[in-house]
């Protein structure tokens, strides 16, 4: 990489939080205010490279990152105060964004291009992050085992005809928690509590694995219907491994709840924000416009198959093939904020 300045974090590695600090410290930060940009990103996917590169082109800014998951990232961030390098922090799920925004880390940004181009519901009302590119928490099911006339919501997989063939991830995972609250939102805490047991007395087995994991064990048979974000799909469709494109062919995917009157499918966000800490307040700004560039959200759509925030850009053909959807334009600070308490509501409800 010519452009890009990598590094991986990993929690408890003094020596390589020491090594940063050096490179990354208070004093050389006049240069900062012009050259480069601090990156915090738990987006592991190496297609990003380009949007950030493009950054650099444009600008002549030089991008360099910190890569670890989003949790260890806030850790970072709160342990090194005022004196973090970071300027900005991107992250996957509306849930991460609201712990950060909770946690004081993020400082209101105003700009007339962010604001008009991404969507209220998908970014917070004050500035203090935005959404960049959405994905939908859908049905993913085997075409031999199913029909998919027999799908509707989220709601009815509590209905008997699912026992023993429902796939899902753990209910640590941030992703569950997100779905269920959103549930929270929509149907209270008792309703969302009583769909939660009837949907862990359908499981085919405990939780586990990933969204992959799911969408494979539905091929496999261990059950039926998985519920697994979007795109996972759609880089199975692409992979030149011939044991994924097999997986894929015995998969179909499903949007709940499109009927008349109900609310859509929901739909979680890839975001960020500019650091409280952030000394390259314009440059940080900049890339945050520059994320919501035709060129940008156009990247997002094909390089990590998501689906874009910015109305009227192209959807990447594979998803294109799913067709169209409805999506529950729920505000995204809700069913964040309501995390903590869908994973009580999940625990209650047995579900691992």
């Amino acid at each position: 990489m010519t452009k890009l300045t990598r590094r991986t974090f990993l929690a408890g590695s003094s020596a390589l939080v020491a090594a940063t600090a050096t490179q990354w410290g208070r004093a050389p930060r006049a240069q900062a205010q012009t050259s480069e940009l601090n990156l915090y990103t738990s987006r592991h996917y190496d297609t990003d490279d380009t949007l950030y590169n493009s950054f650099t082109d444009a600008t002549g800014i030089r991008v360099n990152m910190v890569e670890a998951s989003a949790d260890e990232l806030i850790e970072r961030i709160k342990s090194e105060g005022d004196n973090s390098p970071a300027d900005i922090l991107i992250t996957v799920d509306a849930g991460r964004l609201w712990r950060a925004e909770q946690d004081g880390l993020f400082q209101p940004v105003n700009s007339e291009r962010l604001n008009s181009a991404v969507p209220g519901y998908l970014r917070h009302s004050d500035g203090l992050w935005f959404g960049f590119s959405k994905r939908a928490r859908v049905f993913m099911y085997n075409r031999d085992r199913v029909n998919p006339t027999e799908l509707s919501t989220y709601e009815d997989l509590v209905d008997p005809k699912w026992s023993g063939r429902l796939l899902t991830r753990t209910s640590t995972n941030i992703y569950s928690q997100s779905l269920t609250g959103a549930m929270l939102h929509h149907m209270g805490a008792e309703a969302t509590e009583e769909w939660a047991r009837g949907f862990v007395a359908n499981f085919a087995r405990q939780p586990e694995g990933n969204d992959t994991a799911q969408i494979q064990a539905v091929a496999a048979g261990v059950g039926d219907v998985a519920i697994a974000n979007s795109y996972y799909l759609a880089r199975l469709m692409k992979s030149e491994d011939p044991a994924d494109q097999a997986v894929a062919e015995q998969v179909g995917m499903f949007f709940p709840n499109q009927g008349e009157g109900e609310r859509g499918t929901h739909v979680n966000i890839s975001g960020g924000g500019v650091l409280r800490s952030a000394s390259n307040y314009e440059a940080a700004v900049q890339f945050l416009e520059h994320l919501v560039s035709s060129e940008s959200q156009q990247y997002f759509a094909s390089g990590n198959n998501e689906y874009p925030v910015v109305e009227g850009t192209p959807v990447d053909p594979v998803l294109a093939s799913f067709g169209t959807f409805q999506e529950d334009e729920i505000d995204a600070s809700i069913f964040g904020g309501n995390n903590d308490e869908a994973l009580r509501i999940m625990d209650r409800a047995g579900w691992a």
